[in-house]
């Protein structure tokens, strides 16, 4: 299969950094792809759909149940954990990404390390359900982001090989709804078992590994064992590939920082959100599953409404900026509603508008990313995996800075302040569709 060039308008021109051209594949120019058929989208749909059911729906349920199990009255622990998790991630991935480019096998670069992250992320489902303390269930955290980030990593750089620019708000749109729903899912799978462990964990882990194993059997990758590349590499050129020099790929560089805003906000938003349903409710945390289930089940159609809406108009009008501003404003007001909620009903609509942006920006913003993404052919994986800092450096920071914000204002005693927590969240997601209105590569 052919590997994409950057995205549909010309990113402007600039000599690369000798770094940036140190490693460069030895190959004739490569074309446009004419775009990958609908087997492959499917799959990739469902893929990415058992990835975030095994792997988010910890964050949604599993591990605040556990932690409660595990330190009763400690929610902060939740905090740490998840912040830990993503900080070894945002270390590894562009190492990662780097070795899934340079990967030469007879079934191709991306799915050996689909398969790799998919093994390890069932052992860490299962460290999970059996730790015996926060230490262990940290641990296994950190292996899932390892295991589970990997699996979706090298499905998401696959993207960026093999679609062609028309497919990519589409295929963006049907990934971005699968991805948003898979936890809702996940949810109301395991909202009956919150007294197992295991069961609690190992659902939506079965799940994740039939899904990748389709694809990884039924898509097919062409060998890799011919590529040949001119440098070697050292421990040097591995670390100059961490960094990038953002005059060189502007567009790319607003691209990141938009998604760093955003996921910030949402990371700040999600984390503690079974803990926050808790106490404006008045109930217990084990009965917050029956009500995360539900408002899920209400959402799949704005989260519906917002990816897929959002990904095919795109493709359709040939513009991606305005529907991630848009995306970023309506996850503004629904945080807003969330924050000054005190009864089901608002919570509902607030999470209902919330859902519409996520799904939105999920979709269109992936798409962007295709658009504006640097050295596809020969450096993909990296620049993904330097991606991935937008999502990763959120998810270990806005944990551990949330605490700070809950505590604002709160006598002992008292409700933590998820108020001022949702409203900060509102304001970083809107700042980020702001940024991503400088791209001017793409429309």
């Amino acid at each position: 299969m052919s590997i994409n060039e950057p995205g549909p308008t010309p990113l402007p021109q600039a000599t690369p950094l000798p770094a940036e051209a140190a490693d460069t594949l030895v190959a004739d120019p490569i074309a446009e792809p004419a775009g990958v058929n609908s087997r492959y989208i499917w799959f990739m749909v469902l893929a990415q759909f058992g990835v975030f059911m095994a792997f988010i729906t910890p964050i949604a349920i599993s591990l605040s149940v556990r932690v409660s199990e595990l330190a009763p009255g400690h929610e902060e622990y939740l905090g740490f954990i998840t912040g830990a998790g993503a900080l070894v991630v945002m270390l590894t991935s562009p190492f990662l990404g780097i070795a899934s480019d340079r990967t030469r096998t007879r079934i191709g670069r991306r799915r050996p390390f689909m398969i790799a992250g998919t093994i390890l992320g069932v052992v860490s489902l299962l460290v999970m359900a059996f730790a015996p303390n926060i230490l262990v269930l940290g641990a296994g955290w950190i292996l899932a982001q390892l295991g589970w980030g990997q699996a979706l990593s090298n499905l998401q750089i696959s993207t960026a090989d093999r679609l062609a620019p028309t497919q990519r708000g589409k295929v963006a749109g049907l990934t971005g709804f699968a991805t948003q729903i898979a936890p809702v899912f996940g949810v109301i799978l395991v909202s009956g078992f919150t007294g197992n462990a295991l069961l609690l964990f190992l659902i939506p882990g079965i799940a994740g590994v039939v899904l990748v194993a389709l694809f990884v059997l039924l898509v097919h990758e062409d060998d890799s064992r011919a590529m040949v590349f001119d440098e070697s590499l050292n421990v040097g050129r591995v670390l100059r590939k961490y960094l990038f020099n953002p005059r060189h790929y502007p567009d790319y560089s607003l691209n990141w920082l938009a998604r760093f805003l955003f996921y910030f906000g949402l990371t700040l938003n999600t984390t503690f959100t079974a803990f926050f349903f808790a106490a404006r409710l008045g109930i217990s945390l084990a009965e917050v599953a029956g009500v995360i289930a539900l408002l899920g089940g209400v959402g799949v159609l704005a989260v519906t409404a917002g990816a897929l809406g959002g990904g095919f108009l795109s493709d359709r009008l040939r513009r991606r900026r305005l529907f991630v501003l848009i995306s970023s404003l309506l996850m503004g007001v629904g945080m807003v509603t969330m924050a000054f909620s005190t009864d089901l009903p608002v919570l509902i609509a607030g999470s209902l508008i919330v859902s519409v942006g996520i799904g939105g920006f999920s979709a269109v913003d992936q798409a962007l990313l295709l658009d504006v993404l640097p050295e596809r052919e020969t450096d993909a994986g990296r620049f993904m995996g330097i991606t991935g800092f937008a999502t990763s450096i959120p998810q270990a920071v806005a944990p551990l800075i949330a605490p700070v914000f809950l505590a604002v204002g709160v006598a002992a005693g008292g409700e933590k302040n998820y108020t001022l927590l949702f409203l900060i969240a509102a304001g970083c997601v809107v700042l980020g569709g702001l940024v991503a209105l400088r791209i001017r590569s793409v429309r």
